[in-house]
């Protein structure tokens, strides 16, 4: 019995069985949904952003020397901490905290809006006007690992869907020839500490995580076909494996199959489409210096923005940049400034870039880490002078977001003099994912993927929509 057959042959307790997760699950709420059994597809009303941009700062940028100018603690520098905020004098390092650390970084406004921006990020000062600068950031989790998996999975834990593949899996891709969702990468000395499981699929079927692409030499390891493999020959024998695969997953019931064979499938359309990506022949001199590219500190990184750029032209619906690491225990003053040189004018270029091709509207771009760092200084044992750091620090922090809905030139939530505490307009990370989602057109609450017995979702049990932010 061929494929075809057996399949009009399976009952419709079989098809239900087959189809729980992945494709067949988006087929089946199709068939559901024209018997008016089931809620219509995402976006369940008018999205404001039709794809997002997220670039993730790992480790922690120090929203004291960046984004939240604390002009009172230059008087304080180096004297204790007000024993209000402090619970304890060493931090689980082992670092000292009650020390005031000033930032030495002058902050100016910039644009109508006036909104105060660090001098170590000038060209991104430059674009306050379109910024909307969220000061009131705050989690739970001080480690690295837990407090990325809650920003990006909505959850400290490891094993969960990440943001883009929750998206993904709520409003497929746009794309015949590229994934809906693209994970690319920088650093500055070191990895991200949770590493892939910050754009896995979780307990989703793999079709839906994030599809890691390099900026040089084949886009996606072994894309290209190996020496004497016509493509007329690789189609051949994909369409042999799709049939044993296909035949294979009617006697199992793996739904996973079913991810296999389309991967097999996107893998082969993208072996003409993604190599166009990083041929940059064709961009004008003056949009490569806006991205940096002729410059050896803002290569790397600027290479990514322009990535992201012409995937989401593509048809790529979430496309994700996570540069590494701003975790700076020591030696803070000389380690930010590297970072912010490899990043600010990349970054503001990808902004300009969105904006004059009329991308930015309906493109949300973001700019965060996974939590702030203290206003103490953190001097370890045997450190010598002037290699001050800051510890973690999840009670407040900053982020900014562009475009795709949100308000321009707006400052939202504030902290005290210290940086230390939210105390205006308080935004949880859930809230933050929630509005994410809600410019997307979808409502968080709704978005959800049974596994293990129980309904899951990017914000858990929480979450609720800034919409104070939104324009």
């Amino acid at each position: 019995m061929n494929s075809s057959s057996s399949i009009e042959t399976l009952s419709r307790r079989d098809l239900l069985a087959r189809s729980a997760h992945g494709f067949g699950a988006m087929a089946l709420w199709h068939l559901l949904e024209q018997e008016g059994l089931a809620a219509p597809l995402l976006p369940q009303f008018a999205p404001k952003a039709k794809r997002v941009i997220f670039i993730f700062m790992a480790g922690g940028p120090s929203h004291l020397d960046l984004l939240d100018p604390k002009p009172k603690m230059a008087a304080l520098h180096g004297q204790p901490m007000p024993a209000s905020l402090m619970h304890a004098k060493k931090s689980a390092t082992g670092g000292v905290l009650e020390t005031v650390l000033a930032s030495p970084r002058q902050f100016r406004r910039h644009g109508q809006s006036g909104i105060e921006f660090s001098e170590l990020l000038p060209h991104t000062g430059a674009l306050a006007d379109e910024l909307c600068v969220i000061r009131s950031m705050h989690g739970e989790q001080a480690n690295h690992d837990p407090a990325q998996l809650l920003m990006n999975c909505g959850t400290p834990l490891f094993g969960n869907p990440s943001m883009g593949s929750w998206v993904n899996y709520g409003l497929g891709s746009v794309s015949q020839d590229m994934p809906g969702y693209i994970v690319l990468t920088s650093n500055s000395g070191k990895g991200i500490d949770a590493g892939s499981a910050l754009w896995g699929s979780g307990f989703m079927p793999s079709t839906y995580r994030g599809v890691t692409f390099r900026s040089s030499g084949d886009p996606v390891l072994h894309l290209s076909n190996p020496p004497g493999i016509s493509a007329t020959a690789q189609r051949a024998r994909l369409d042999v494996l799709r049939d044993l695969n296909r035949m294979h997953q009617q006697r199992t019931g793996d739904a996973e199959i079913g991810s296999r064979i389309a991967s097999y499938e996107l893998a082969f359309r993208m072996q003409s489409a993604a190599p166009e990506l990083l041929d940059f022949s064709r961009e004008t001199a003056a949009t490569r210096a806006m991205y940096g590219l002729e410059k050896e500190i803002t290569r790397p990184f600027g290479t990514n923005c322009l990535l992201a750029r012409r995937m989401i032209e593509h048809g790529v619906r979430f496309v994700q940049l996570f540069h590494s690491t701003w975790d700076d225990h020591s030696e803070l003053d000389k380690h930010i400034q590297i970072n912010c040189d490899m990043t600010d004018l990349p970054t503001a270029g990808l902004l300009k870039d969105l904006r004059q091709r009329g991308l930015l509207d309906d493109t949300l771009v973001v700019w965060a880490g996974e939590f702030g760092r203290t206003p103490m200084g953190e001097v370890r044992r045997g450190s010598t002078a002037g290699r001050e750091g800051r510890d973690h620090h999840p009670n407040a922090f900053s982020l900014w977001m562009a475009g795709g809905g949100v308000k321009r030139g707006h400052v939202h939530g504030s902290t005290d003099d210290f940086g230390y505490n939210v105390v205006d307009k308080a935004v949880h990370v859930h809230d933050f994912q929630a509005t994410i989602l809600h410019l997307l057109g979808i409502n968080h609450e709704r978005l959800t993927y049974r596994s293990a017995g129980r309904d899951y979702r990017l914000t858990d049990v929480a979450g609720r929509v800034v919409k104070e932010i939104l324009a």
